[in-house]
């Protein structure tokens, strides 16, 4: 695994996330998670540098992608598993809002896409 590859590919695709973030929860989609005073704009980033390294890691260690549309594809996966996964803990101490679930995992999957897409543009040009 290239050293470079991988951490290059986990700041873009940590900032790409951040961003996405930004957009969807902060701005389009405010009522899925409501901002609260105790927010932490540091933890959130460094959940989606942890998040990008992960899928960094996946990308050139095991699946050695390196396009954007492979990245993609494999990112949506990925956000899929990870988004049902984190909604199930989620509702488990909330009352279950089915409508709120399935946006959630959508967000999930376009969000990990386009970070996965990144990922995996950033390692193919670094190649």
């Amino acid at each position: 695994m290239n050293l470079k590859n991988f951490i290059i590919g986990g700041i873009i695709g940590s900032i790409v996330d951040f961003l996405l973030g930004w957009l969807f929860y902060g701005t389009l989609f405010k009522d899925i998670f409501p901002a609260s005073e105790n927010q932490n704009l540091t933890f959130i980033y460094l959940g989606c540098l942890t998040f990008s390294l992960f899928v960094s890691y996946i990308f050139n260690k095991w699946a050695m992608i390196s396009t954007f549309a492979t990245g993609a594809v494999a990112g949506a996966i990925i956000g899929f598993f990870y988004g049902l996964s984190m909604n199930f803990f989620m509702f488990s101490n909330m009352p279950f809002n089915a409508t709120n679930m399935c946006l959630d995992v959508a967000i999930n999957i376009v969000m990990s896409a386009v970070v996965g897409g990144a990922i995996g543009l950033v390692s193919g040009k670094l190649k």
